[in-house]
């Protein structure tokens, strides 16, 4: 019996299988909910009530990032360390998903790393176009997020920095000064979603009355509703309907 495999090629006996150790990878990941639609009040007639939905792990791209990516990351890197910081240090993990690149910044790092991409010339992200609030009440210690996308006009690049707050101290260092397009977003994201960001010129609600009580795009935010009754069945408000655990 002859085989097309080279001697490097060939499993070794003892090797693990790559899908068994997948599926114990995926198995040790916590349970977010149960059954289809985690509902908690009632029995799930969907037929799936032993289905047991697993959090991911939070997403880190190795290096190579491919593309121009690498590139970003190398420059990012020697003008951080001319400034007696550290790659590291100033950006907690990259990421890289679906042809995109995310930096996640740590808050206090956040103005530094911004400067140097925009002032940068072999960087030069001129532009910030907008700040978009993310609110995920299960990220114990890191509720809030705040996305700034980025765009290289010069060398047609983009990039996102992403930040993290908890509800707790949800604050955030403004990038007005940096940016200054980003105060009418920043005022927007702290409306909806009750990110401070300190040094903001003038923080105040810009969709919302300015004697509204919340943030209305948080997870947790009062959905009201009353009961509907239908054919003999009556359907719970959202706000009793909805559910994160």
């Amino acid at each position: 019996m002859t085989t097309d495999q080279g001697p490097d090629e060939q499993a070794a006996p003892d090797a693990p299988d790559p899908a068994a150790v997948a599926g114990e990878q995926q198995l040790a990941l916590p349970v977010e909910r149960t059954g289809m639609f985690g509902t908690q009040t009632t029995g799930d007639t969907s037929g799936y009530g032993g289905l047991r939905v697993r959090r991911p792990a939070q997403p880190s791209t190795p290096r190579p990032y491919g593309w121009y990516f690498d590139e970003i990351a190398d420059r990012l890197t020697e003008r951080l360390a001319e400034e007696d910081s550290d790659f590291s240090t100033a950006v907690e993990r990259v990421v890289v998903e679906h042809g995109e690149l995310t930096l996640h910044v740590p808050r206090e790092h956040l103005v530094e790393v911004a400067k140097l991409l925009r002032d940068d010339p072999s960087l030069a992200f001129e532009m910030c176009l907008g700040v978009s609030g993310v609110h995920y009440p299960w990220d114990t210690g890191q509720e809030l997020h705040a996305v700034y996308p980025l765009l290289s006009i010069r060398h047609n690049r983009r990039l996102r920095l992403e930040v993290s707050a908890s509800d707790a101290d949800p604050h955030i260092p403004s990038l007005v000064d940096v940016y200054p397009a980003c105060n009418w977003h920043e005022r927007e994201t702290w409306d909806f979603f009750g990110i401070v960001f300190d040094g903001h010129p003038a923080l105040t609600r810009i969709e919302m009355p300015d004697d509204w009580k919340g943030h209305p795009q948080r997870k947790d935010y009062p959905l009201g509703g009353i009961p509907v009754e239908y054919r003999g069945a009556t359907v719970p408000p959202p706000e009793d309907r909805r559910s994160y655990s």
